[in-house]
């Protein structure tokens, strides 16, 4: 196993320069940094190239854990001294393991999963999220869609990176499930429709309150961007705005904080 103790390492230059989206774009690598995150990237089957030890650094159980996995699956494992990890970690945050990873095709719009193959249950809950600009919101995003038990996330014309580092940390891993895929707009319409579940969209100025839409069957609930919300192609017949009610001068909240309310809503009406 290789010690690195020089930040002018040509791997961990390589590496550090994944910070940035366009050299993601460039290597189809993407960098995962923590314990956590990397176990649940390990365990969907993320393709791990290689990764960075710092062993001082390893001071809690999930990533201990992952440097031990790392080790045994990782082709290229290096430890390193705490400057140089301090030029790998993202922010503040220096767990003593990162990984770099192979960018899975879902994060390539031009060749996004069908559709057709997420697995679904009967009756399944679905959220759709269009222009999401802001990496930590469609994290946010993701990671309430798990706690609630959506069923598959799709983010549709995407503004932002899937596997931004901001994007991995702020859903806790939870970027890795299967289920969560990326398609356009046109295409995520024509699936619902087929589906045939109900379209709720989320709108400040629409009429229906959030809690007196029926989400007991199928149903698929979707949320735009804050600066523009949701494009015209969601004004169709077959699409129901919904709001929540705002008490104060505030006409709408975070999208994330929105999206939290409206899985956990629809969650409460499919289990009573």
């Amino acid at each position: 196993m290789q010690h690195i103790t020089s930040r002018q390492n040509v791997r961990v230059k390589e590496a550090a320069k994944l910070r940035d989206a366009r050299q993601r774009q460039k290597q189809g690598r993407f960098l995962i940094d923590g314990g956590r995150e990397i176990l649940r990237a390990i365990e969907r089957g993320v393709d791990v190239v290689e990764a960075f030890i710092c062993e001082p650094l390893l001071v809690d159980g999930e990533a201990r854990q992952a440097a031990e996995r790392l080790r045994q699956s990782s082709p290229v494992v290096a430890t390193v001294t705490a400057e140089v990890f301090e030029k790998l970690a993202f922010g503040e945050r220096a767990t003593g393991v990162l990984a770099v990873a192979k960018t899975p095709a879902t994060a390539d719009l031009r060749q996004a999963k069908g559709l057709g193959q997420v697995a679904l249950p009967a009756a399944p809950l679905i959220a759709v999220i269009e222009g999401v600009e802001k990496p930590g919101n469609v994290g946010a995003i993701l990671r309430s869609a798990d706690g609630a038990g959506v069923d598959a996330v799709v983010i549709a014309d995407p503004r932002t990176d899937l596997f931004n580092p901001n994007t991995i940390r702020a859903s806790l891993g939870t970027v890795f499930d299967p289920n969560v895929c990326i398609a356009s707009t046109e295409e995520t319409l024509a699936w619902l429709g087929g589906l045939g579940v109900k379209v709720y969209a989320a709108r400040p100025e629409a009429e229906l309150l959030y809690t007196d839409a029926d989400y007991r069957g199928g149903a698929a609930i979707v949320l735009g961007s804050e600066a523009e919300g949701l494009s015209g192609a969601w004004n169709g017949s077959d699409v129901t705005g919904i709001r929540l009610p705002m008490r104060g001068i505030a006409d709408s909240l975070n999208v994330s904080t929105t999206a939290a309310v409206l899985f956990y809503e629809a969650q409460r009406q499919r289990t009573i």
